[in-house]
């Protein structure tokens, strides 16, 4: 491992969100944290040797109003201070942080440095936060190297005590402080007293690619839940939408759907109107298996396509990127069917 004064400098990136909070003295009331005076919150973050540089956006966020321009906002800063930074952290709210961490995967293509997303439960003004352990350890990782090589170059959740890839990533948890989860990919890292790598599952690009920014995203899809009772009139509502161009649909198990047979007519539509159909189950572990029962052949048969292990949070922005740079969806099934940077159990590919 390098020593910390070998690593360099560090950004952190402060869009917003409950980490950004704290209390006033005066009032006692919760007021936006000035990241200027964080070394003054925050006393810890003076042991780093290596410089510590923050960006704060203004207004700062919160996360339920975080939608695609903002996360070009994230991604072009990422970009233009590439190479002045060994590592970039990014604080930002729960509620949407696997939405950013999933699209800022995709657009971020070649990159081989660690983009640390974390935030907090609790207000980094409170004594109870866990903002402050949450920031110091995402900062350590960040800067961490093996050799000259960053040791987790990808794009990443860390809360609590585990390191999570981004697009693998959901929030599970409104109320206690491990608020994410990744169920179909294991942990990258655990910190306890050491911080413990699964170097075995991080993934890697190519040494000596150039870092390529992708910010055309076109927002034409719809997100369609299955459940008991479902009725042609909201199918056929959802398949309407003026400009749709991809749906998520989000089925039972392994991928199985009402045999309806004004389901299998209002996709079969869909799919000659080449509306992209990508389906997801609702369980928090396991794959689409199309065809494993028979409530699925006929989802085969349709012109649904398999989104395998994938979560709705990166199948989201996924499409949302491959609508914006491709406009035949042979190509942008042919796409979603691999692996760009670990989203999904299949074979790697390039995403563009």
């Amino acid at each position: 491992m390098m020593s910390d004064s070998d690593r360099g400098a560090i950004l952190i990136i402060c869009t917003g969100g409950t980490i950004t909070m704290s209390v006033d003295p005066g009032t006692g009331a919760l007021a936006p944290f000035r990241f200027d005076q964080m070394n003054q919150q925050i006393p810890e973050i003076k042991k780093f040797s290596f410089r510590i540089d923050t960006i704060q956006f203004s207004p700062l966020l919160d996360s339920s109003e975080v939608g695609p321009s903002d996360w070009i906002r994230m991604a072009q800063t990422i970009y233009d201070a590439y190479d002045r930074y060994d590592g970039f952290v990014v604080l930002h709210g729960t509620d949407t942080m696997a939405y950013s961490a999933s699209a800022l995967s995709f657009m971020l293509q070649n990159l081989n440095k660690p983009v640390i997303f974390t935030g907090s439960q609790l207000p980094i003004g409170m004594v109870r936060t866990d903002g402050k352990e949450n920031l110091i350890t995402a900062i350590e990782i960040a800067a961490c190297k093996d050799g000259a090589m960053p040791m987790v170059p990808e794009v990443c959740i860390f809360f609590e005590n585990t390191l999570w890839r981004g697009n693998r990533t959901t929030k599970k948890n409104a109320e206690l402080f491990n608020a994410f989860g990744s169920y179909n990919y294991p942990a990258l890292a655990t910190a306890g007293v050491h911080i413990r790598y699964n170097r075995s599952v991080i993934h890697h690009e190519e040494e000596d690619t150039p870092l390529i920014l992708h910010k055309l995203i076109d927002t034409n899809i719809a997100v369609l839940k299955l459940f008991p009772g479902i009725t042609e009139n909201y199918v056929k509502a959802v398949f309407s939408t003026p400009g749709l161009r991809a749906v998520i649909m989000e089925s039972f198990g392994a991928g199985n759907a009402p045999s309806h047979n004004w389901l299998i007519r209002e996709l079969r539509a869909a799919a000659d109107k080449n509306i992209i159909i990508v389906n997801v189950t609702q369980c928090n572990t396991g794959s689409v298996e199309m065809g494993r029962y028979k409530t699925s052949i006929h989802l085969l048969d349709s012109g649904v396509m398999s989104g395998y292990d994938i979560t709705t949070e990166s199948a989201v922005t996924k499409l949302m990127i491959l609508l914006g740079h491709n406009q035949d969806p042979d190509i942008i099934k042919q796409k979603m069917n691999c692996s760009f940077c670990g989203e999904i159990t299949v074979n790697d590919a390039s995403i563009f």
